[in-house]
Parts: structure tokens; sequence; C-alpha cells
């Protein structure tokens, strides 16, 4: 058991988002404890179970009402586990594929578009404002921003640079400083460390601040910071990006 646990864990990502970090990935990697020895589970089969979890939660949410968000928030959740899962199995089974991580970014973009427009328009239905629909609207157009401004300068830094990827995944490289066979005090360490990941409002804060909104029925208040954040976020990522290719490009532009 301690062995099997062990090659699991080694599956999770080091440089995992906030709310991942330490409560969803772990929850992953002990259900993968026994899904990984189901050989119909395939990591692209579970990668479709989540996104099917991430529709069933948006319609709960379009529903409304107090039961339909308290499922919606725990749905949006196991969807999240499942999210995590996937990559871990493939890991573990050595089986990792590019279509497969492919279609894992997707399905989290349109998840994350889904939930808020569910929102905007529960909201909506609540306080007969277009505010909040207005608020879903610039968060998930600069959340989108965030991803689209990386991939963006992706490709033209390796039109410059083919070596460009490797190296950034180089440089972002971290060796693990906690988990099994780390001691309590380093634990707790890394724990402390990880609380600074929840000023980034990446997909794992937005993950816990929408569940958080369901269960308290707070949902033109998560939009305000969701819009807020994603606003800051997205202009000052793709701001940093444009300045990054500025100091790396050695070719003309092309236009």
């Amino acid at each position: 058991m301690t062995d099997k646990m062990t090659r699991l864990w080694a599956t999770k990502t080091k440089d995992d988002e906030w709310w991942s970090s330490f409560v969803t990935a772990p929850l992953g990697i002990i259900t993968n404890y026994w899904a990984v020895d189901v050989p119909w589970l395939t990591p692209n089969r579970i990668t479709a179970a989540s996104f099917l979890v991430a529709i069933i939660s948006t319609v709960c949410i379009l529903i409304g009402g107090f039961w339909a968000f308290i499922m919606a928030a725990i749905l949006i959740h196991i969807s999240y586990v499942l999210d995590c899962m996937d990559g871990q199995m493939a890991r573990y089974r050595q089986v990792p594929s590019a279509i497969g991580s492919y279609y894992d970014r997707l399905t989290d973009q349109v998840q994350v578009t889904l939930w808020f427009g569910a929102v905007g328009y529960a909201a909506y239905s609540q306080t007969l404002s277009v505010m909040p629909v207005f608020l879903a609207l610039i968060g998930i157009a600069f959340y989108g921003l965030r991803g689209y401004a990386k991939y963006v300068a992706l490709e033209i830094e390796t039109a410059g640079n083919p070596d460009y990827p490797t190296n950034m995944l180089e440089l972002k490289g971290c060796k693990p400083t906690a988990g099994l066979g780390f001691s309590t005090g380093a634990n707790f360490r890394w724990f402390l460390r990880e609380q600074q990941k929840l000023l980034a409002f990446d997909e794992g804060v937005l993950i816990f601040m929408l569940s958080a909104a369901l269960i308290f029925d707070q949902l033109e208040l998560m939009l305000w910071i969701f819009a807020t954040s994603q606003l800051f976020w997205g202009s000052y990522r793709s701001w940093q990006r444009g300045k990054n290719i500025t100091a790396n490009r050695k070719f003309p532009i092309k236009k």
C-alpha cells in the first residue's frame, strides 16, 4: 500500500494551484488508489466524466434555489477532483498523451465559462439587474485573456527560438518540498507558503470561491471579486508577456 501510494503521490503536479494543491489533488490521489487498477477507466474517460459533471452542475445553478445551489457546489468539486485524477492516472500508468492534455485544458476553459455564465444568469434572476451579467462577462473575458496571452506569447517566442518551450519547462521545474516522506514541520511550512497562491485568483481559487458563493448565496459579491480579479490579472499578465517578448525578441516582428 505504501509503495503504491508513494508512486501515486509522485504524480501530483509539483506547482499545483491553490485549492487543488492541498484539497482536490490529494482527494484525486486517494480515489485513484482504486481507480488506476480498473482497466476500463482511462484518463480520457475521466476527463469526459469531469466535463459531464460540470454540465450537470451548471444546470443546477440555472435551476436555482438553496438545494440546487448546494448540489451544484458539490458537483463542481467532484468535477475538479476528476480533473485532477485524469492527469495523475496518465502519469501513473505512463500513458500521457498530447490529445488528452489538449482536451483536458479545453474543457477546463469551457467549464469556467459555463459556471460563471450560469451564475451571472442566476444572480440576474435574483436581482433583476443586468450588472451580474456584465460582471460575469468581464470576468470570463479576462480569465480567457490570461490563457490566450500565454499561448500567443509562447507561439511568438517559439518562432524565434525553437528551444524556448524546453527552456521554460526547465526554469519552471521545481523539486517537491512536502508530501510523503517529509516531516510534519516541512509539510506545515509548505502549507503556509501555498496560501500565497490565493491571491493569484486562478482556476483553483475560482472553484473554491464559486462553491462558497453558492452555499452562502452570495452570487453578486462573488461576481464582483471574479470580475475585478480577472480584469487585473488578465491585463497584468498580457502586459507582462508583451514586455518579455520585447526583451527577448531578436528578429523583426511580422504583422
